[in-house]
């Protein structure tokens, strides 16, 4: 019986597919659905890692940032100078302020 994703997923997934003898329906997404995708399946990996908190949820969202970063075409030295100038700018999250209003 077929089962529907219609997802993004990791390189390996379709071979580990046919090692368990079922056959896997693929195709390579273009740019624009690639970018697509990968926005989606970072919402997929937060979700699936705010409903339970296990850290390999956590590594799945970084996986996914880290090919956002690629395909914006910034290294992770980049990336990590965009993060150390925000936490400069604004603060990180280690206090753990809470805004409960403005008046």
């Amino acid at each position: 019986m077929a089962r529907e994703y219609d997802k993004l997923v990791r390189d390996r997934i379709p071979e580990l597919i046919e090692a368990d003898g079922e056959r896997p329906v693929t195709h390579v997404a273009d740019g624009a659905e690639y970018e697509r995708r990968l926005r989606e399946k970072l919402d997929e990996e937060v979700r699936e890692y705010r409903e339970d908190g296990d850290p390999e949820e956590l590594a799945d969202v970084l996986e996914v940032v880290h090919a956002l970063r690629e395909l914006a075409g910034l290294t992770e030295a980049e990336l990590a100078a965009l993060r150390a100038e925000k936490a400069e700018d604004r603060g990180r999250f280690e206090e753990r302020v809470v805004l409960e209003r403005v008046e």
